[in-house]
């Protein structure tokens, strides 16, 4: 089963951080094979957030829809994406935002993934791999977009 996971240290505070990978309905503007998102449900209790959307991705001519809960806890700076439908038997997806001085925090970025079809995941394995490789850099550039670029940090 593919699988990704990584460390990025970035110069912007873990709740900027969280509410930029929260902020779902943004994703097509930035996020790479991301050509929609629908949030379809959003529900809230106490300081968590659930909502239910769908994400269009595409490489070249193939396009696929998939539908996941996406669990928002701010207040633990955390992001759990659990697989509801589409093309995979399997997806799991988590963030994390620690604090790491200097106003900066580093974002734990993990996925696991497997296709349904041996013929998807031979068309669009490699492509959602080196995506999925430069998703927590893409939110990176984002961060500095939207909240300016930051010092260096260490």
């Amino acid at each position: 089963m593919p699988k990704h996971e990584t460390v990025r240290r970035v110069g912007h505070t873990p709740e900027r951080m969280f509410d930029l990978v929260a902020d779902v309905e943004k994703y097509p503007e930035f996020v790479p094979m991301c050509e929609a998102l629908t949030v379809r449900s959003r529900k809230q209790r106490d300081d968590v957030t659930v909502l239910v959307a769908a994400m269009t991705v595409g490489y070249k001519a193939i396009r696929e829809t998939f539908t996941t809960q996406v669990v928002l806890r701010p207040q633990e700076r955390r992001i759990d994406v659990k697989y509801l439908d589409g093309p995979f038997r399997y997806l799991e997806n988590r963030w994390r935002f620690e604090p790491a001085g200097e106003g900066g925090c580093d974002v734990h970025f993990f996925i696991e993934y497997e296709f349904r079809s041996r013929i998807l995941a031979t068309l669009m394995g490699a492509m959602f791999d080196r995506a999925f490789r430069m998703f927590a850099e893409a939110f990176e550039r984002r961060a500095d977009a939207v909240y300016g670029k930051p010092a260096s940090v260490g």
